[in-house]
């Protein structure tokens, strides 16, 4: 096989789902498992997804299941309605199919139909996303584009074509006489993405012939860092970061209103760190507060950090957050008007809830019925995590999760017995209880 596949992202026994959209890269990541299938041990099936977009996705999912059928592989279809989707939650096209497809993938791993899926995403995907991301200002966490490996509730996204190049597979798919479709709306210039790719990438590789690779290189290296910075600032932060303001005779008070939060660090142990390091702690000390700082925001606390003197400065951050210096620290306040809180959903496990409020359709099973309630998580909330030592605040894991600004206020959880047994995005220890969130 001339392409590069990732074959040491499979375990012997794994089912996987390969997703497959009928263009190039997905029908020659389904071809080429097919061929490796039984040196790596594992057991194949196609997942689809019809969004409902355009007038060609009926045709490209009959392609599929054709395809699924040659091989006599289980065929799993999920059809669902983009455009709604979209306007419901106020996300664009893109996001919304997106979110669609892998609440789908995230469903087949919660019902144990499936271990893992695998996508296509290419070297050149890769390139494209470092640069989408660099236009629009991301620091190092976003320069890390694809991750090869996405560990999700109950199973795992893999990208194993990450260094093959879409040359390459249209090449080896020629040689094969193996047939794809072709996406039109890849060549609608209105899409950013798209310019990226017919536009802006031809003109770099003038400069740079190189250039994919180079950027793949780069996002490798940005993938690297943030897990060394990820460690270091888990050991760094809890000896930094002060909850509350100092109170007479030692200890510090913190507020009781729960739409208001103050993180506060001595400037004086902040300008002994590093710039590269004090600005990835007040970053973090403003991510926990629901903020994510521009460049120039960073440099201003920093400059706050950094300047010798006394009391006195103060400005706002995004988030409704207010920086003020004392004479020995600089604190971080946020204090948010109540925002509208979404609605409560009481109901009964086992059974099936839709709450549209928050694009949520979700299915509980238990052994034993009991009553449980959708709401929006509360400050104060703890949540126990699988394989953790104890309980959590939702609020740290929140941060964990990157939820910032009004998606945040009303992130959804499911309480019952005065527990939260549910939260999305997270793998929560709710023995007895399974939770399947559906589109």
């Amino acid at each position: 096989m001339a392409l590069t596949l990732r074959s040491d992202l499979f375990r012997p026994g794994q089912r996987i789902g390969v997703a497959v959209s009928g263009g190039a890269d997905s029908v020659a990541l389904l071809r080429a498992l097919l061929e490796e299938r039984h040196k790596l041990g594992i057991v194949l099936s196609v997942v689809h997804v019809h969004h409902g977009i355009r007038e060609a996705s009926e045709e490209e999912s009959e392609f599929v299941a054709t395809l699924a059928a040659t091989y006599d592989l289980p065929f799993h279809l999920h059809c669902t309605d983009a455009v709604s989707a979209a306007a419901t939650l106020h996300e664009t096209l893109e996001e919304a199919a997106r979110n669609l497809r892998y609440a789908f993938f995230r469903q087949l791993m919660a019902e144990g139909r499936i271990d893992a899926i695998a996508t296509a995403h290419t070297l050149d995907d890769q390139a494209e996303t470092v640069l989408h991301k660099l236009l629009r200002g991301a620091w190092t966490e976003g320069l890390s584009g694809i991750h090869t490996v996405l560990t999700v509730e109950k199973g795992s996204i893999l990208r194993p074509f990450l260094e093959t190049t879409r040359e390459a597979i249209e090449k080896w798919l020629r040689q094969l006489e193996q047939p794809w479709r072709e996406d039109a709306s890849n060549q609608d210039l209105a899409y950013t993405r798209n310019r990226i790719r017919l536009q802006l990438l031809p003109l770099l590789r003038t400069f740079n012939p190189q250039i994919a690779a180079q950027l793949a290189r780069l996002a490798t290296i940005s993938s690297d860092e943030e897990a060394y910075w990820e460690t270091e600032l888990n050991r760094l932060l809890p000896l930094l970061l002060l909850p509350g303001k100092p109170v007479r005779g030692g200890g510090r008070s913190s507020s009781t209103h729960p739409e208001a939060e103050t993180i506060a660090m001595e400037h004086a142990r902040l300008r002994d760190l590093h710039p590269a390091v004090a600005r990835r702690v007040l970053r973090a000390a403003a991510r926990r507060l629901g903020a994510r700082l521009s460049f120039e925001h960073t440099e201003q606390l920093l400059a706050m950090a950094q300047a010798e003197g006394g009391r006195g400065a103060k400005f706002d951050l995004p988030a409704g957050i207010t920086v003020e210096r004392s004479l020995r620290e600089i604190r971080l306040h946020r204090t948010s008007s109540p925002a509208t809180p979404g609605p409560e959903y009481p109901f009964r496990i086992p059974g099936e809830l839709v709450a549209p409020e928050y694009g949520l359709r979700l299915r509980g099973e238990s052994a034993a019925p009991r009553q449980a309630t959708l709401r929006p998580w509360r400050a104060g909330d703890r949540v126990t995590l699988k394989h953790s030592r104890g309980p959590k605040k939702v609020a740290e894991v929140l941060d964990r999760l990157r939820v910032l600004g009004a998606e945040r206020k009303n992130w959804p959880v499911v309480e019952s017995g005065g527990k939260i047994v549910w939260m999305r995005g997270a793998d929560v220890d709710a023995p007895g209880i399974l939770f399947t969130a559906l589109t």
